[in-house]
């Protein structure tokens, strides 16, 4: 499998597992787990050459670590990111004083007015260094960096998880806890 492949089937496993399981006959359970010969099953008409080495592959090479798989490889699960409703029981943690979001300038005005909101998504989606925070951004145009005081955003009683893939989950971020980088 060549990495344009590996990224088709990325992309056609986020949509399934995360935003569309009714329209691949998939039935997750309440924590977003489906067995992983049923993804299989329902993918291999749109990618004929899908198997359980491909579907493992991309959960072991994912740069974002965006799969997981329970300890027998018969399970898989989306770890983040879900429009639909899945309690995937992240921890709660203590977050770093800072936490950042990357975003680009056309929604300033609405982040400047209203702050962070999840909007499909289950929660809002914090990284804990810039870079990454860039990397995000830098998917839909020129990356402007948020900074976030989640340290006081934890002293007012906002409660963060982490995912086992290091991201950081908050509910909503205020815009008093929000500053642009320079």
């Amino acid at each position: 499998m060549d990495d344009s492949d590996r990224v088709r089937l990325s992309k056609l496993m986020s949509y399934a597992l995360r935003h569309a399981p009714d329209e691949f006959g998939l039935n997750l359970d309440a924590a977003g787990w489906v067995a992983l010969d049923d993804l299989i099953d329902a993918i291999r008409p749109r990618l004929g050459w899908i198997d359980r080495a491909a579907v493992l592959q991309v959960v072991r090479l994912s740069d974002k670590q965006r799969f997981a798989h329970d300890a027998t490889s018969d399970r898989i699960r989306a770890n983040q990111g879900h429009s639909l409703d899945v309690e995937l029981n992240h921890r709660v943690a203590q977050p770093p004083a800072q936490l950042f979001h990357g975003t680009v300038d056309r929604f300033l005005t609405a982040i400047r007015r209203e702050g962070l909101r999840a909007m499909e998504r289950h929660a809002v989606h914090l990284s804990s260094d810039e870079t990454t925070a860039e990397r995000v951004a830098r998917r839909r145009g020129k990356p402007v960096i948020l900074t976030i005081d989640a340290e006081r955003m934890a002293a007012d009683g906002f409660e963060f998880r982490m995912t086992p893939n290091g991201v950081w989950l908050v509910d909503s971020v205020p815009p008093d806890y929000l500053t642009e980088s320079a």
